[in-house]
């Protein structure tokens, strides 16, 4: 039988999915920094409901925070920000697959930095897991930009693959900081804790960004509020898909968390060939094997 974690985990990347799927819906009607920032802005209410109806219904008490939560908090909203920042700058890039390519390493960085910064135990089985996952979706992502593998390895020292490698590691690192900052509360409840980070987190990131697009792109303050049936239904999935992350990340070593999450490409996978009819290359599915692999490989070690 499978662990609640693991559920929870791929229930949070099913749900990834179809928020990507409705930021689509944005693409055009906003700026990218807008897009992205509606992810954070229209979530927060719906964090805020999911807090205080865990508080109210369930008698669940609310945990003490203290300095080290906010300072996880603080560095893993910035991260995060960092992150999706960085990304669309380097979508500006002639040879950006490159770079957006090696993002994909994420995963590796969250196991590393995880092991680092909370002692997070990782057995040479897991690593392995974790290695083939990672080899996945870099030939995944390889095979739906165009790109092959010998041009990657060309370009291992380009200024794309450092960017690309940037970005792994804000993303990598905002996964560490949130599990961080909900292990530092040590509540007995994992849903109280993980939805305690959320609700923090989403405030912080909510005033950074909006302080940006103030300062930045004050005319897409007009834009967010015309479109917000759209960006309601992506605050909606996208709260979903947070709870499901951070909760998983409260209970188990966010690398497995991240490991398994990678099935969203696989949904991916099967939401673009059944839906827009799209063709998948050798490539590609030989990307969605490793992925798979890696999985069942990480949750057969135990």
């Amino acid at each position: 039988m499978l662990e609640s974690w693991v559920v929870i985990s791929v229930a949070a990347a099913f749900f990834q999915n179809l928020r990507s799927a409705l930021q689509k819906h944005l693409k055009g009607k906003l700026s990218n920094s807008a897009a992205a920032y509606s992810r954070f802005l229209y979530a927060l209410p719906f964090s805020l409901l999911y807090l205080l109806g865990l508080h109210w219904f369930s008698g669940k008490a609310t945990p003490t925070v203290n300095s080290t939560f906010f300072i996880y908090c603080l560095l893993g909203s910035v991260a995060q920000i960092l992150f999706t920042v960085i990304l669309l700058w380097m979508f500006s890039f002639k040879s950006f697959a490159v770079g957006t390519t090696f993002s994909k390493l994420e995963v590796i960085v969250v196991a590393i930095l995880g092991a680092v910064m909370l002692q997070d135990r990782l057995t040479a089985t897991a690593i392995v897991a974790i290695t083939i996952c990672a080899a996945g979706v870099v030939t995944l992502t390889a095979g739906q930009s165009g790109i092959k593998v010998r041009t990657l390895f060309q370009q291992v020292f380009s200024r794309d693959t450092l960017i690309g490698l940037v970005c792994a590691f804000f993303l990598g690192g905002s996964v560490v900081c949130f599990r961080g900052a909900s292990l530092s509360l040590q509540h007995n409840d994992v849903l109280m804790s993980a939805a305690t980070t959320l609700v923090v987190t989403l405030i912080i990131q909510t005033v950074l960004m909006g302080m940006w697009i103030t300062w930045r792109e004050p005319e897409q303050w007009k834009k967010l509020a015309q479109e917000w049936r759209w960006a309601t239904a992506v605050g909606a999935m996208g709260i979903l898909t947070s709870i499901g992350w951070f909760t998983a990340f409260t209970m188990q070593n966010a690398g497995f968390v991240r490991a398994v999450g990678n099935i969203e490409l696989l949904f991916t996978y099967l939401f673009s060939t059944r839906v827009f009819r799209e063709k998948v290359s050798h490539i590609e599915i030989c990307g969605m094997l490793l992925i798979v692999t890696g999985i069942l490989f990480l949750l057969s070690a135990g």
